[in-house]
């Protein structure tokens, strides 16, 4: 566990997932409402709502706008959940110093302890103790509203009905970006319950964006039943909706040798150093969020070419190549499979990789590694780790099953440690210039990313 993580956040990891907003709601009373002081777009999805927050939180930033931007989970440090960007000044300083920004130790640990105090008072009226997730929701709204800044960017947890970030009355505007099949234990097993959950961040007169479901990587019936669910949620919630995207976007994108992706959206032409054509789905979403919210013409486009998206098919390395991406869901390695034929001008199509890869216990395993298998991505050698959670699996059963989709035609190695691991793999990889590929699990891209900025 990071050291720079307060220990009464850490100590709620015992109270578990527990959707709902009763405690949130009663912590954030006792606290003042902190969450009612500043605006807010508030974003949700199964996949892509990561990369959605960071385009609209830059957009934002172009305008010079001072934005808070509120994600999950973290990649290398706790405090990237919890960032303040200051307009365009703040931006800049942000492209020089990834961590610009990002909460401070001193406030971290003086809310943490407000937080606290509000906790005691809650439990002691009856309440339930709140989840580490609430905690923070809680400590990241009295920061927002503490710095006075002008929008946050909210990206939902897990769901969106019973999400913590939903307490918010009067958001700008809510996205919901693409839906898939993931945490089916929660959210429920059908796509239409999935749907409804995500829709819950709709709220009377606020409008709602959603990406086309036509373009997502669903089947047929799926796809009609995602957009018949959201349109009936938002007028049950009297929110105007519109769906942003199309197969045309997605067929315009070009993969330049820089490693950056070109794409055509109303007939304007944009930039991005986030590739896929899923991320041209993102963007339009992003688009259609910021004209919603206010932001001008320029400062999207400006917003566009300038967001930064760790571990999202992020080309860490050239020579030799690594590619980060946290595929961690059958929709996403889908996603990474095509586009791995694609980034960098095409120069990796029909290439075999190193694969690195670590998940956690509760992913659909086969189908994300037979997605990879379909889509072309053929590894010469497989490199099974163990990431830095409880939940993560072990490194032989990923082989097993890494051995049992590729039908044993892969040669495998596992380690414990992830840094171990990679280094393994890049050693191998500067003797035969065999891209890497590091993917999973996004807590063990965090843990590899640190550690390859430091060798490489």
């Amino acid at each position: 566990m990071p050291e720079d993580i307060p220990e009464f956040l850490t100590g709620a990891l015992k109270f578990g997932i527990k959707p709902g907003l009763e405690r949130i709601t009663r912590l954030c009373g006792i606290l003042g409402d902190p969450q009612e002081s500043f605006k807010a777009v508030h974003i949700a999805g199964t996949n892509g709502k990561g990369s959605v927050s960071a385009f609209v939180s830059t957009m934002l930033a172009c305008d010079d706008r001072t934005v808070g931007i509120f994600t999950s989970p973290y990649l290398e440090r706790f405090s990237e959940r919890i960032r303040i960007i200051d307009g365009r000044k703040g931006l800049e300083a942000l492209e020089a110093d990834e961590a610009y920004g990002e909460i401070a130790p001193d406030d971290l640990d003086r809310l943490s302890e407000e937080v606290r105090k509000a906790t005691v008072q809650m439990t002691e009226e009856g309440y339930e103790h709140p989840t580490e997730f609430e905690l923070i929701t809680a400590l990241c709204f009295l920061y927002f509203a503490e710095k006075k800044i002008d929008v946050a960017v909210l990206e939902v947890g897990l769901g969106g009905r019973l999400d913590s970030t939903n307490i918010i009355s009067n958001p700008l505007v809510t996205s919901v970006c693409a839906i898939g099949y993931d945490h089916t234990d929660r959210l429920g097993t059908t796509i239409e319950e999935i749907t409804g959950e995500k829709a819950g961040i709709f709220k009377n007169g606020c409008p709602a964006v959603c990406l086309d479901p036509s373009i997502t990587i669903l089947g047929d019936e799926d796809k009609v039943k995602v957009r018949s669910v959201l349109t009936a949620k938002a007028e049950e919630a009297g929110a105007k909706i519109s769906f942003a995207g199309s197969k045309d976007v997605l067929d315009s994108c070009v993969f330049t040798e820089d490693g950056r992706m070109t794409f055509t959206y109303e007939g304007m032409t944009y930039t991005t150093s986030l590739n896929g054509k899923h991320q041209a789905g993102n963007a339009a979403v992003a688009i259609e969020t910021a004209r919603t919210a206010g932001i001008s013409e320029d400062a999207i486009s400006e917003g566009i070419s300038r967001t930064i998206w760790k571990c999202r098919a992020e080309i860490l390395c050239k020579d030799p190549v690594i590619v980060l991406d946290g595929g961690h869901n059958p929709q996403g390695a889908e996603s990474l499979a095509d586009l791995m034929g694609r980034i960098m001008g095409g120069r990796l199509c029909g290439k075999p990789v190193r694969l690195v890869m670590g998940v956690m216990v509760d992913k659909d395993l086969t189908n994300i590694l037979t997605k990879y298998r379909d889509g072309g991505i053929e590894p010469v050698e497989a490199v099974a780790v163990r990431p830095d959670n409880p939940r993560s699996l072990p490194p032989d059963e990923l082989l097993y099953n890494i051995k049992l989709v590729y039908n044993n035609g892969v040669k495998t190695k596992g380690f414990d440690d992830p840094c171990d691991g990679v280094r393994y793999a890049l050693e191998r990889s500067r003797e035969d210039g065999i891209p890497i590929l590091v993917t999973g699990s996004l807590y063990l891209l965090g843990q590899i990313r640190t550690y390859l900025k430091g060798i490489i």
